[in-house]
């Protein structure tokens, strides 16, 4: 009787600990959502540390000439250019401003992608240049996925638009054990660290404010608390089923010699 009960007892525990609900699994089951609700606008805002290329075209090549400078590298022994010559590229500092050819300092931090070229625009028609087309892309767009997925890392961007869970996918998707409903987003606005927190098993993650993640967006999935008691018990777990063990052959041996 003694082992039947030592038996079922660690099946039961054994089941217990491998048990997962489906409805802590699945993705967008809960919640309806309104359509009307749900936007595919996105701007990328500037911030400081962000590596802009500008670009500037007309029809007058030689006016737009000044304000699209090579960037390149030079050897220090016979003093001339190595390698092929690329587009300048301009940091923007911690107050939030580039210092560009000939106009001088620009103070763009927190402006968008669109606000940006207009002031650019406005600064440089018509005095040093007649209807200029600018272009102005983020060298530098990347995010991080850290936590209970497959894949963390920081991740490079090339089109500066990814949404959250364009992020999980590229990290390889959750684990069985993250914690769904409480993911974190912590974001920088205005210069400070901003938190967010996004539940993936709701519908409602489409009309978030994080659904579409900025550059240097830091997405962090924390493990659920069967994972962290597992962490935190995998020792004692395997000692117990060892002793359990020990145990049942210990009354089988009894038994059979008590026959």
């Amino acid at each position: 009787m003694n082992i039947k009960k030592i038996t079922l007892f660690t099946t039961l525990f054994v089941l217990a600990t491998s048990c997962v609900s489906k409805k802590d699994i699945i993705y967008f089951q809960n919640d309806e959502i309104d359509q009307s609700k749900v936007s595919n606008s996105y701007k990328t805002i500037i911030k400081p540390d962000d590596l802009l290329q500008i670009t500037i075209t007309a029809l007058d090549t030689e006016a737009v000439r000044p304000f699209n400078l090579a960037a390149v590298t030079y050897s220090t022994s016979s003093n001339s250019a190595i390698g092929v010559a690329q587009q300048q590229s301009y940091l923007v500092d911690s107050n939030g401003e580039i210092d560009f050819p000939v106009i001088g300092k620009l103070k763009i931090g927190g402006l968008s992608r669109e606000e940006f070229i207009a002031m650019l625009k406005d600064r440089l028609d018509p005095d040093y240049i007649k209807n200029p087309n600018i272009n102005v892309r983020l060298a530098n767009f990347k995010i991080s996925v850290l936590g209970d997925v497959r894949l963390p890392g920081s991740y490079t961007i090339p089109n500066e638009r990814i949404t959250i869970l364009e992020a999980i996918a590229l990290a390889g998707d959750l684990n069985i054990s993250a914690e769904r409903q409480n993911i974190l987003v912590i974001r920088e606005e205005g210069g400070k660290k901003v938190h967010y927190k996004v539940d993936v098993l709701s519908k409602q993650l489409f009309t978030s404010p994080i659904y579409y993640l900025q550059q240097n967006d830091v997405v962090y999935v924390e493990p659920n608390y069967a994972r962290i008691q597992s962490a935190s018990s995998n020792s004692n777990t395997g000692l117990f089923i060892s002793i359990t063990s020990v145990l049942i052959s210990l009354l089988t041996t009894i038994s059979i010699l008590g026959r």
